[in-house]
């Protein structure tokens, strides 16, 4: 008698040597690239206001269409790669596009170079970021697919913490020469760009799968669930109530943290999200993924009010550190239950839509907080965010009562 796979996953190093060797090998290029990106994005926003001398909202702006591109070519990007059945040739593809735009940002000379650079790079992202999420579904177990997603976005996330690391001790070791950094982040992106295409396989697709002939048609769209479809809506509350990154950044400028010591603060951010994300697919695989989301949302609230307040740059560092935990506990789960709604042939078009959704969210929630924070101050910006996300936790409890969202698959 064959063994059936047990239905939970444990805190141990089982479950870690359990997961394929496919979805640590798309970890660490996820890690590799995200060092390079944070090297140049944790010190991007200073550079853009204190050299450049943009403004706030500018800032917003280009954050906003930055996130918002890469959304948009992930749909086009996840249906192409149902319509062909393979996703590493398009994940590939954005991790080398992304990787080829990395050497424009040292050059840079003006605004508007900077903004193509984050436009084209984004557009990378956006090539690989749902066809790269549907392959890690595919190769992960069923009774393991929290632990996967949540492991792939811990690795994921130690390279955005280790990349503003580095930019703390090359701009000390620089007297803050920004291109010197900016040129260095060039080395990781290709790295990665070699690992996908050297140690990453793609898996067969399971026999008597259907073709999907137009991935983005109404007929396609009306197969995935309403339970997919509530989890997109959550996600695109959810992100309209959290804003760019680069506001904790501005904000531990604001209350005077030095600009070489500035990086600190993603550091800080992405070390409580890689110590939260992978436990919380986890704990997701033995339960209920709706309980963990609302844990999350209360993180955010806390993390906004905290930031809000605060006036020194012991309470900046408490908000972003609670604001790395909401990201923690929410960011894989919504990925996971993406995977657990939509069905095998149509992955890669549901991570697009989804991510779309997401985007589309994150340009308005980055345009509103860059107007906020010129018009009223940070504190204002901040105390927006958590109406913003005391809203969407309501419609969390609603939708739980409902029964709509929440516990794995049986």
């Amino acid at each position: 008698m064959v063994e059936q796979p047990k239905s939970k996953a444990s805190l141990d190093v089982a479950t870690l040597r359990a997961i394929p060797s496919g979805i640590w090998a798309l970890g660490l290029v996820s890690l590799l690239m995200d060092v390079s990106s944070e090297m140049i994005h944790a010190l991007l926003p200073i550079y853009l206001v204190s050299v450049l001398g943009v403004s706030m909202l500018t800032v917003g702006v280009i954050e906003g269409v930055a996130e918002a591109t890469g959304a948009i070519v992930k749909v086009f990007s996840g249906a192409l790669s149902d319509w062909l059945g393979k996703r590493k040739l398009l994940a590939a593809t954005g991790y080398a596009l992304a990787a080829f735009t990395k050497p424009v940002f040292p050059l840079a000379t003006s605004v508007g170079w900077f903004v193509a650079a984050r436009f084209v790079d984004r557009i990378g992202k956006g090539i690989r970021g749902a066809p790269r999420d549907a392959l890690v579904a595919d190769l992960s177990p069923e009774h393991l697919r929290g632990a996967s997603f949540g492991l792939r976005q811990s690795l994921d996330t130690i390279g955005a913490f280790l990349g503003p690391l580095l930019a703390i001790v090359l701009m000390w070791l620089s007297a803050s020469n920004f291109q010197l950094v900016f040129w260095i982040a060039v080395v990781p992106a290709f790295l990665a760009m070699a690992l996908i295409i050297l140690a990453v396989r793609e898996p067969d697709r399971p026999a008597g799968i259907r073709e999907v002939q137009s991935p983005l048609s109404m007929a396609e769209l009306g197969r995935l669930s309403s339970a997919y479809w509530v989890v997109v809506a959550m996600a695109g509350v959810f992100t309209l109530a959290r804003f760019s990154e680069a506001f904790l950044i501005l904000k531990a400028q604001a209350v005077g943290l030095p600009i070489v010591l500035v990086p600190a603060v993603m550091v800080l951010m992405n070390v409580a999200y890689a110590l939260s994300a992978y436990l919380a697919g986890v704990v997701s695989d033995n339960g209920d993924r709706g309980n963990i989301l609302i844990v999350g949302l209360l993180l955010l609230i806390a993390a906004d009010i905290v930031l809000a307040l605060a006036s020194g740059v012991a309470g900046v560092l408490a908000g972003v550190a609670l604001w790395g935990l909401h990201m923690g506990l929410t960011q894989g789960l919504l990925a996971t239950l993406v995977a657990d709604t939509a069905p095998v042939e149509l992955r890669g078009t549901a991570f697009g839509v989804f991510n779309l959704i997401s985007g589309l969210a994150l340009l308005a929630a980055s345009i509103i907080a860059g107007a906020l924070w010129d018009a009223a101050g940070p504190a204002f910006t901040f105390l927006a965010g958590a109406v913003f996300t005391a809203v969407a936790a309501a419609g969390l409890l609603a939708i739980r009562r409902q029964g709509l969202v929440g516990t794995r698959p049986a």
